[in-house]
């Protein structure tokens, strides 16, 4: 056996290891699964009116908070990943209510998101289908081919003040309400609905706070949460050596 058979050999040794470790957690658990539900949005609400009466003392109280409530938040879009995966309940129909009122409360529209991000999945790391729930990524050579205002418009969408901090606001509150044209009719429906819950929802919570409190409430909890789920993304696909082919080698 020369190196490489011995390499290729190794790799499989500890993949098959992996999958062993993972197993375990592959398989949905109802009461683990209502359990994380209970400990990530009850605290979450209480963060909310904490920060509602902590605006009567002082702005510097609702900081902290809202970053605490941001964590929470991130937990609640990571539920709503889990339910557009179809783990977190072994129910079909359980995971979709779920992703539904999860969606909501991200500003996020849940068929149209798994469908993105279904999409996102079977073409991750094919430098000939990218566009799909990414960061928009180019290759050194089609950077240096690039006109002078495209490589002035790359460096800005990747410059960190905009990509972590007047993006996530950006894609949270604007982009999702806009359904993808070639999106499927479910898809485009879930954006309109997912649109009238946020209405709902925003219109209620304003009804209870006040219109001033929620949007200084708001508006620290999504920057912050957006901007730490951004990056966490941006890690995972922009890491040194990460996986990027072309079509014909893409596997």
């Amino acid at each position: 056996m020369n190196d490489s058979e011995a390499t290729t050999a190794e790799n499989q040794v500890d993949t098959s290891g992996w999958k062993e470790i993972v197993a375990r957690y592959q398989k949905p658990s109802v009461g683990r699964a209502v359990w994380q539900i209970v400990n990530t949005l009850v605290p979450y609400a209480g963060l909310w009116y904490l920060m509602y009466l902590s605006l009567s003392v002082s702005y510097w109280l609702v900081v902290p908070l809202a970053l605490l409530a941001a964590a929470f938040q991130v937990r609640v879009f990571i539920i709503f990943h889990d339910c557009g995966h179809g783990s977190f309940f072994k129910s079909r129909i359980a995971n979709h209510i779920l992703g539904v009122i999860t969606g909501v409360l991200t500003f996020t529209p849940y068929y149209h998101w798994r469908w993105e991000h279904a999409v996102h999945h079977s073409s991750s790391g094919d430098l000939d289908r990218r566009g799909t729930g990414d960061v928009w990524t180019l290759t050194v050579q089609e950077y240096l081919e690039s006109s002078r205002w495209k490589r002035f418009a790359y460096r800005l969408a990747r410059n960190p003040i905009v990509l972590f901090v007047l993006a996530p606001l950006f894609l949270f509150l604007i982009w999702q309400r806009i359904p993808n044209p070639k999106s499927g009719g479910r898809e485009r429906r879930s954006v309109y609905w997912s649109n009238l819950g946020i209405l709902l929802m925003v219109g209620g919570l304003i009804w209870v706070f006040g219109w001033k409190a929620y949007l200084v409430i708001q508006l620290l909890v999504t920057m912050t949460a957006g901007s730490a789920g951004v990056w966490l993304f941006y890690v995972q696909h922009q890491f040194e050596g990460v996986y990027w082919e072309r079509a014909g080698e893409w596997d």
